[in-house]
């Protein structure tokens, strides 16, 4: 992808993790509660009938390592979740190998990359990846989530899970990224997978997609 500008959403990130520190405000969620939730719902994208063995997880745009400290502390994924975390911010993989020397963390830009160069995973989570859009217009930001949406999917072996701010709010804020189902559903069926499964149920102005092979 010649346009770079999806790397201001990375250096936005990183200031919030400068002046925040390593919590859920130094990944731009506004409070803990909602924070700790989406990291439920994107584990959800691993069927239950799969909660009795190791699956190979890749959290995409893992920031803090939040997804795994979750993981951690949740009896029912110990020995389900075999984690590996992802960044395109130095800043981030350096902060999560600190925390967890003996975790995989790749840095890496996946739209400038030979993707055989990567393992492949069983799930890969994309969890606030593309809510905020920041400097970029729609149309910019829609071109950087497909390219991305495509090259993640072929990567995982099983299924991918990532969120987008929804249209249906009283009011939609101008940095963030609200995506209208009917033009993700035209892509999805189109150029990805027909095999997908769009939540809304969870409470907050997003809602979160798993897409299996």
């Amino acid at each position: 992808m010649k346009n770079k500008n999806y790397k201001s959403i990375v250096e936005h990130y990183e200031d919030c993790l400068d002046e925040h520190g390593d919590n859920h405000h130094g990944v731009d969620w506004p409070n803990k509660k909602d924070a700790l939730k989406r990291y439920e719902v994107m584990l959800d994208v691993i069927p239950k009938n799969e909660l009795t063995s190791s699956n190979k997880l890749l959290d995409f745009g893992c920031g803090a390592a939040h997804l795994l400290e979750f993981v951690l502390k949740q009896e029912k994924y110990k020995n389900v979740v075999d984690y590996s975390g992802a960044d395109l911010s130095e800043k981030f993989i350096s902060l999560s190998k600190d925390k967890f020397p003996n975790i995989n963390f790749y840095r890496f830009d996946l739209l400038d990359m030979d993707l055989s160069t990567l393992p492949k995973f069983d799930y890969v989570v994309l969890n606030g990846v593309f809510t905020e859009k920041r400097e970029l217009t729609f149309s910019e930001m829609w071109s950087y989530f497909q390219e991305m949406i495509k090259r993640v999917f072929l990567i995982t072996n099983k299924g991918i899970a990532f969120n987008v701010m929804s249209k249906a709010v009283d009011w939609e804020r101008e940095e963030l990224f609200h995506l209208p189902t009917d033009q993700l559903i035209d892509f999805l069926t189109k150029e990805v997978s027909r095999n997908f499964i769009i939540r809304n149920d969870y409470g907050l102005y997003e809602y979160t997609v798993y897409i299996y092979k």
